[in-house]
């Protein structure tokens, strides 16, 4: 069975590129939504697809878009309630907390393995 990070990349792309097509095709779910909901919208996906594939945000966020932020934007994109910003403030906490887990995680497991496992009399 395989996990996510042995996936094969032509299924992960596949896969991919639906969610992408789903997002253009729900123009009416909006980021603020999504951010409250999920902690990611849009945005984040194609800034993600631009830190992978060394493009400039505008670039990243055009794949996903299918079209020029600015333009999706002025077509779709309505004015965010106060209980939608408050939603989303309160995902994107969430989002930091795990960061900084991730974080902590990462600095208290040494680069390499600890002596008692190199040096077997230790």
């Amino acid at each position: 069975m395989p996990t996510l990070d042995t996936l094969d990349d032509a299924v992960a792309a596949k896969a991919f590129r639906r969610l992408v097509r789903h997002l253009r095709h729900r123009s009416d779910a909006q980021n603020v939504d999504l951010m409250g909901l999920a902690g990611f919208c849009r945005n984040c996906l194609g800034d993600w697809v631009a830190e992978a594939g060394g493009l400039s945000k505008e670039e990243g966020r055009e794949i996903v878009y299918g079209m020029p932020y600015a333009e999706w934007k002025a077509r779709h994109q309505i004015e965010a309630t106060p209980d939608q910003l408050e939603r989303m403030e309160e995902s994107m906490k969430r989002n930091h907390v795990e960061a900084l887990l991730d974080d902590a995680l990462d600095d208290s497991f040494p680069a390499s393995d600890p002596p008692s496992m190199t040096d077997p009399g230790r």
